[in-house]
Order: structure tokens, then C-alpha cells, then sequence
């Protein structure tokens, strides 16, 4: 059963005249004809009687009329939605966010969601372990998170920025005037790390293995706003991207080496659908 053959049983039905309906329909009569016996057909009941050039309704008809009209409204309705929705004027996007890039994209969030107030938008802060989990469900359209991992063939990946990891301290810690560390220097160095689900930690972990270094961790939090208050009292440091670092009590300096520089990716599954809304996310984040 087609929309067209709903409406053109739907003019019938209104004229009673298939001439008649045919020629509101811009169709010729016998396509009209057809495609109404074609409908009574598939539904194994006559639609109308035809009483010479008349036509009139059968109780199926009449019957039938009804859902007609409510397939042909809802479809309508359907249409505006999906208008609506390349308009940016309604739908839904979900974000899974590392949480280094929380200062960074909450601005262009809120210069998102101004700009198109009637999208609705969630996101969800985690370790990228468990953004790419969620992502493979489906549970998110992107996610934006370190990256140096082999690739995935199932996965779209899009460099956003490059990040430089340091060493976060008090403003007024002995240290805050260097402007670089060298990574012996941090692991001697009492430190509060972020919790060890952490992609930035695996990253330390490798770094500090690499040269043999054993650092001094006296504890974990997954929250960073935390760690800035245990920095603060400039008894502890701790490592992070930043990205990361807004607070103006603390200070970031940069950790020697070329790998202490970082790629934080956009991630997406490459066969699912792009909404235009995620496009357009994706032109703010590029202005980063």
C-alpha cells in the first residue's frame, strides 16, 4: 500500500467523481482507476461501488476512510519533523567528552545550544576506555578523547588539536617560574594523580617505564576540579593535559620530550548516519 494510492482513494472518496478526482490530481482516469483497484486488491474488500459513471462509498470505504486520512496526516507530520530536523529546528545529539576537555568544550557548547536552543544535547564525561565502549553501543554520535592507539577500521577519526602535558602546580610552589620539567624531575615530586582508568595516566605510566622512572604517586582522583584543591595547598603536583588547567591558583609547565605532546581526536563510527546538527557541532569545535 502507497501514500499516492491513500490520496487518490482519499479525492475519490471527497468527489465521488473518479473523472473528477482524476483531474484535481493532475493524473489521468485510468491511472486513478487503476491504482484504486490496485488498493482494493491488496486489501481484499471494494473500496467503492460503481453504479455506471457514479461512484459511491461501501461500509469498507467508509470505514477505511478514516485510517486513510490519519496515514496521509501522519505522514505530513513526518515530513515537517524531518524539515524540522535539517532546519536544526528539533532532534537530539549525544557527546561522550574525556574530562581534560571540559573547559574547552563547554564553550562551544554554550555557543552551540544559543545558537540552536532547541536541540537537545547530551553529554557524558569519562575515561576514553569507557567513551569508546559506549560509542560501539551506539550510545553516543561522537566522542572527543586522547587517541594514539591503532586505529579501528570501523571508526572515523578527525584531529581536533594537539595538546602539551604538564606538570600542574601551585602559583606560588617553588616550581611555578620554570618554564619546562623534565620528566625525571616530575617523579621525584609527590604527585595526586587523575584516578588510573585514565588515558592520560596509562599514558604517564608507558612514559615514565620508558625511561625507568618510578614516580612518587600518593594518590587518585577522577575529578579535577579536586585535584586543583589538593595542588593548591602546594604539598602535591599532578600531570595533566592543558587543556585541562583554568584555574588561576595553579600553574601548568610543559614536561620535556616529543611525546609529551598529545592528539585529542573526534571519533565517530564511520557507517552511522551524520545529523546535520553533529556537522555543525563538529564547524564549532573545528574554530578551537
Amino acid at each position: 500500500m502507497e501514500l499516492r494510492q491513500l490520496k487518490y482513494f482519499l479525492k475519490a472518496k471527497e468527489l465521488l467523481n473518479f473523472t473528477e478526482a482524476a483531474m484535481a490530481l493532475n493524473i489521468s482516469q485510468s491511472t486513478l482507476s487503476q491504482q484504486i483497484k490496485q488498493l482494493e486488491e491488496e486489501l481484499s474488500v471494494p473500496l467503492f461501488n460503481r453504479i455506471g459513471k457514479r461512484i459511491k462509498l461501501t461500509e469498507a470505504g467508509e470505514l477505511f476512510s478514516e485510517y486513510a486520512l490519519q496515514s496521509i496526516n501522519r505522514a505530513n507530520e513526518g515530513l515537517l519533523l524531518l524539515r524540522d530536523l535539517k532546519n536544526l529546528n528539533t532532534g537530539k545529539i549525544a557527546i561522550g567528552v574525556i574530562y581534560s576537555m571540559r573547559i574547552l568544550f563547554a564553550k562551544i557548547l554554550i555557543e552551540f545550544a544559543s545558537q540552536y536552543p532547541n536541540i537537545k544535547i547530551q553529554v557524558v564525561f569519562g575515561t576514553t576506555k569507557d567513551l569508546l565502549e559506549r560509542l560501539n553501543l551506539h550510545h553516543f554520535d561522537f566522542i572527543l578523547t586522547f587517541h594514539e592507539e591503532l586505529r579501528e577500521p570501523h571508526l572515523k577519526y578527525q584531529t581536533l588539536l594537539k595538546a602539551n602535558m604538564v606538570l600542574v602546580t601551585a602559583k606560588n610552589s617553588s616550581l611555578a617560574q620554570k618554564t619546562n620539567i623534565s620528566l625525571n624531575e616530575v617523579a621525584g615530586l609527590p604527585l595526586a594523580l587523575p584516578f588510573s582508568g585514565s588515558n592520560s595516566i596509562q599514558f604517564f605510566e608507558e612514559s615514565f617505564g620508558q625511561k625507568n622512572l618510578v614516580p612518587n604517586v600518593c594518590m587518585e582522583i577522577n575529578d579535577i576540579p579536586t585535584l586543583f584543591e589538593i595542588v593548591k595547598t602546594g604539598h602535591w603536583h599532578t600531570i595533566l593535559s592543558e587543556t585541562s588547567v583554568n584555574d588561576p591558583d595553579v600553574v601548568g609547565i610543559p614536561i620535556d620530550g616529543k611525546h609529551m605532546r598529545r592528539t585529542i581526536m573526534i571519533i565517530s563510527l564511520r557507517e552511522a548516519y551524520e545529523k546535520k546538527a553533529v556537522t555543525k557541532f563538529y564547524e564549532m569545535l573545528a574554530k578551537i
